[in-house]
């Protein structure tokens, strides 16, 4: 039996078996019957190969998000136990400040742009998205986890876009700030 729903034959989405795989493996490491160093930033790591009549991608990402909102909380858990609350407020604190300065950054300007002639996120959507970070941390205006994993930003190209991958970067760490939180 299939964990999540399957696309058309003439769509793409995950293969199956990598999904179910890589979710067996997560749920033993979660139960404790599997060792080995796995976390939430492991999940966020993760991809899955695209094929016809795959699993659906939105359903698999759905499960993923919640999967490390358990680990998170797991490790939180661990963490807390063994150092204390003071500690872990410590240690969130640290991860906010280190996302901070980017944020005073001028609009157009918090991250590198495209190459020439290369896919990038729209400047104005992403600065839009880290305006809400401010608010959060500036006047603790709520913004969820799930809240910065659903963002979507328009396309453009070159000197007028960011590039992708430190945006994604950035965004995975107020993710994990963001969890550690709620």
């Amino acid at each position: 039996m299939s964990r999540f729903s399957t696309v058309g034959k003439l769509t793409t989405g995950y293969d199956p078996d990598e999904v179910d795989d890589f979710f067996d493996y997560a749920r033993a490491v979660y139960e404790g019957r599997e060792a080995g160093p796995f976390s939430s930033a492991d999940i966020q790591a993760v991809s899955f190969e695209l094929i016809r009549g795959g699993y659906d991608t939105h359903e698999v990402d759905a499960a993923l998000d919640r999967l490390e909102a358990a680990f998170s909380v797991r490790d939180r858990g661990a963490f807390v136990a063994q150092h204390g609350p003071q500690a872990w407020m410590d240690r969130i604190a640290e991860d906010a400040r280190t996302l901070y300065p980017r944020l005073n950054r001028p609009a157009c300007e918090k991250f590198a742009p495209a190459g020439r002639g290369e896919a990038g996120y729209d400047m104005d959507d992403v600065d839009a998205l880290l305006d809400r970070l401010v608010d959060y941390f500036d006047r603790q205006v709520p913004i969820t986890a799930s809240e910065i994993r659903a963002a979507t930003f328009r396309r453009r190209r070159g000197a007028d876009a960011y590039a992708e991958g430190p945006v994604d970067a950035y965004l995975s760490r107020a993710v994990e700030v963001l969890l550690g939180v709620e």
